[in-house]
């Protein structure tokens, strides 16, 4: 790696312990809560391209689709209700997350789990009977509601309960499970749009119950983080806890350095206030650049839209159903790619190669959608050779941004917050992923039907943009402990001047702090 976003790689310290079947199972439980966001964002896309849900629903959209197949094909599913229907559970999910971050940090991540379990379950089942709109999108905000709580909490329980080693695979199970829901939504709309009478969309929608009651009965068996217990002054069930979730009975180092974190979070009064601290900078930029570009990597306009866009650009509706449920399988392989490398090769390097390969993938796109449609969006006769050309490009950049800003985009942030503000800033982080979220998946239609093919040129910008981002000024986190992590920022050529000598000092006490009750 180059100099320029590297950190020496000197000892740093290393706490004991093993992966254990019991964490195993604990991290792969929570990580279902990333089976909701992903059925969501697969089951939108899908039913929106149904015309059965459109006639119901969007009659505007459906004669739009129908009454003439020569008219500008970028604009035919340009309609701000239809925007409304999918892009309101994130604006929710941005609100909820807001909330999420005091109950996760006075209550445990736990109970933030099983609430957002709970509201996701009323949400698909008011969307499974809606027979207006307005139902359809009281159902979709409560189901933002529930993703801004599990999206806050699941990412900081992986964080804290895996082993630092294993911490980047366990951690990215959150983003496999989020694939898988995408995948198996996208297998579910090709088979339910078959069903005789127009139906198969409330399944599709109503099907969100699955995942909403695995995450509620899952979150009730889940024991909370030793850093939660301790956070709520509960110091034995911690260090029981963690001797269970470590496999060892001499765990006194680790407890002792978290006891010590969270005296110093104590210290803190104003969580929300202090991330404008200059020290936290650091944690700022990555708290709030990383879910802005992972939004603007374009990535949601290929998983909310798969069916309508592939339908836009010449496929039927069977197979435009069918080609998303392609790439969702090439999302899931592509994830598994990532849990095996992330420890391995390391953050850096799957960022960066992850947008090399998004940004080729995207000029080729366009350049083949361009050269089709041109301006007017009348592409005529699409020949086989041409759709399996845009699919397979689609593929390989799904396959990058599967294996990079995928899972990264929630693994980084969760891992680099210090205890004092860990809560505040993953909220702010979720917040920021939801805000773009909104804005991507409400103006994407729109954006189609004027941008046109340069829409994929406007994300290939931002993906060349992000990718000099992470060049510069991320450093290699893998394989650092989570409360060891202020050493990566000190070391770093750009963010070491921001890291205060109270800040450094701080850490020091710490440590010899947790020395000194290891020696007592």
């Amino acid at each position: 790696m180059p100099a320029v976003g590297g950190i020496p790689t000197g000892p740093g310290k290393e706490y004991p312990g093993n992966l254990t079947p019991y964490v195993l199972v604990t991290c792969i439980v929570a990580a279902m809560g990333g089976l909701i966001f992903g059925y969501d964002i697969g089951i939108s896309g899908g039913v929106t391209s149904m015309d059965p849900f459109l006639l119901k629903f969007f009659p505007s959209v459906y004669r739009s689709k129908h009454d003439d197949s020569s008219k500008n094909q970028y604009c035919q599913y340009n309609s701000e209700t239809l925007t409304m229907f999918t892009s309101s559970l994130y604006l929710a999910a941005l609100l909820s997350s807001l909330v999420a971050s005091i109950v996760t940090r006075k209550l445990g991540r736990k109970p933030s789990m099983l609430l957002g379990g709970l509201l996701f379950f009323a949400g698909a089942l008011l969307n499974g009977f809606a027979q207006a709109v307005w139902m359809l999108i009281v159902g979709r905000i409560l189901l933002g509601f529930g993703i801004g709580f599990a999206n806050q909490s699941v990412p900081l329980y992986l964080s804290e309960t895996a082993p630092y080693k294993y911490r980047g695979a366990l951690n990215i199970g959150f983003q496999l499970s989020i694939t898988v829901g995408i995948l198996v939504a996208n297998v579910l709309n090709y088979f339910f749009a078959k069903i005789e009478g127009g139906w198969g969309w409330r399944l599709s929608l109503g099907g969100a119950i699955v995942p909403a009651i695995i995450l509620t009965v899952g979150s009730l068996f889940l024991p909370d983080t030793p850093n939660s217990l301790i956070e709520r002054g509960k110091k034995e069930d911690a260090k029981e806890k963690l001797k269970r979730i470590r496999g060892l009975e001499n765990v006194d180092e680790e407890f002792n350095d978290l006891v010590m974190a969270s005296e110093l979070s104590k210290q803190v009064e104003h969580p929300w206030r202090n991330l404008l601290q200059r020290k936290y900078r650091p944690h700022m930029a990555v708290a709030t650049l990383i879910p802005f570009f992972q939004q603007l990597t374009g990535i949601n306009v290929i998983m909310f839209y798969a069916p309508v866009l592939f339908n836009t650009i010449g496929f039927g509706d069977n197979a435009s159903l069918m080609s998303s449920v392609i790439t969702g399988l090439v999302n899931v392989i592509a994830t598994l790619v990532s849990i095996y490398g992330v420890d391995k090769w390391g953050r850096r390097f799957l960022f960066l190669e992850g947008g090399a390969q998004m940004l080729i993938c995207q000029i080729i796109v366009a350049a083949c959608i361009g050269a089709k449609f041109g301006i007017d969006g009348n592409p005529g006769e699409l020949p086989n050779w041409y759709a399996i050309v845009v699919v397979l490009f689609i593929c390989i950049y799904v396959a990058a941004f599967a294996w990079s800003w995928g899972p990264l985009g929630w693994l980084v942030p969760s891992e680099v917050f210090p205890l004092e503000i860990r809560s505040a800033a993953q909220s702010i982080n979720v917040s920021v992923n939801m805000v773009f979220t909104f804005v991507v998946a409400q103006v994407f239609l729109n954006m189609l039907c004027h941008l046109k093919f340069g829409l994929f040129l406007f994300f290939a910008f931002f993906v060349l943009v992000m990718t000099i981002y992470i060049y510069y000024f991320l450093p290699e986190t893998k394989n650092i402990p989570i409360e060891e992590m202020n050493q990566v920022w000190r070391s770093h050529w750009f963010w070491a001047k921001f890291m205060t000598e109270e800040f450094s000092n701080g850490n020091v006490e710490m440590l010899k702090g947790g020395q000194a009750l290891k020696n007592v």
